[in-house]
């Protein structure tokens, strides 16, 4: 007869989201914690699971990242990781991150510091960045259907060939930023946007089925905020 597999101690399991520094043991699977302006000292992360961990402002300049999984991790300027890591291409979402291509779909982006990155091609449909800072993003190619930037710093980015269908824009910094070459901005809201003085012609010279088409979330006609910015 074969023997039953051992039980689940679930009375000595914590969620990774839950979990603390100084209590990881090895391996570390510290998965969605907030590790916000921690000193993690000399701490041993070899091959730990840090996915979707909020970095920012914590110190790792001492910290073992051989091997980490940081994919969707959070860092900021104030971040310090060790002599030579590379954060910006490690998956990790921050300043200057190599993000083109990545699946970002509904993800929870508010109030980031994005400043630089490269986001080419990537999936960002229903991601939520509004407030965050955008400035000189490449979204070239990007899928932003239904994302929201309200209120964010998207100035200098780059839109060609993004598909911006339902896309809230409202009342975000667009100066510099480069919307006429998008693939389609269909039922997108720009109501109360700044910097769209030079390219606002271009815009409405959209064909009249992405002008005239109702975003039912803000209740209003892509055609209706642009021509409010004049």
């Amino acid at each position: 007869m074969q023997a039953s597999a051992p039980g689940l101690a679930l009375a000595d399991w914590s969620a990774p989201e839950l979990c603390k520094p100084e209590c990881a043991s090895s391996p570390v699977d510290a998965r969605g914690a907030d590790w916000r302006g921690l000193k993690l000292g000399a701490l041993n992360l070899s091959e730990a699971n840090l996915c979707r961990v909020d970095l920012r402002g914590a110190d790792l300049r001492q910290a073992n990242l051989q091997g980490c999984d940081l994919r969707l991790a959070r860092y900021d300027n104030t971040t310090l990781f060790p002599d030579g890591f590379d954060a910006r291409s490690s998956g990790a979402v921050g300043p200057g991150a190599r993000l083109s291509g990545v699946f970002l779909n509904c993800t929870d982006l508010r109030g980031m510091d994005l400043r630089g990155a490269s986001l080419m091609g990537a999936y960002l449909s229903g991601a939520d960045l509004s407030g965050a800072l955008l400035d000189g993003v490449r979204f070239t190619g990007s899928d932003l259907r239904h994302a929201i930037l309200r209120g964010a710093l998207c100035r200098g980015a780059r839109f060609g060939g993004c598909q911006l269908d339902f896309a809230d824009f409202r009342a975000a910094d667009l100066s510099d930023a480069a919307l006429d070459g998008a693939e389609s901005l269909q039922g997108a809201d720009f109501t109360g946007c700044i910097g769209l003085t030079e390219q606002r012609s271009a815009l409405l010279s959209r064909p009249y089925k992405e002008l005239d088409c109702w975003n039912p979330l803000t209740r209003a006609h892509t055609r209706d905020g642009l021509e409010a910015n004049q």
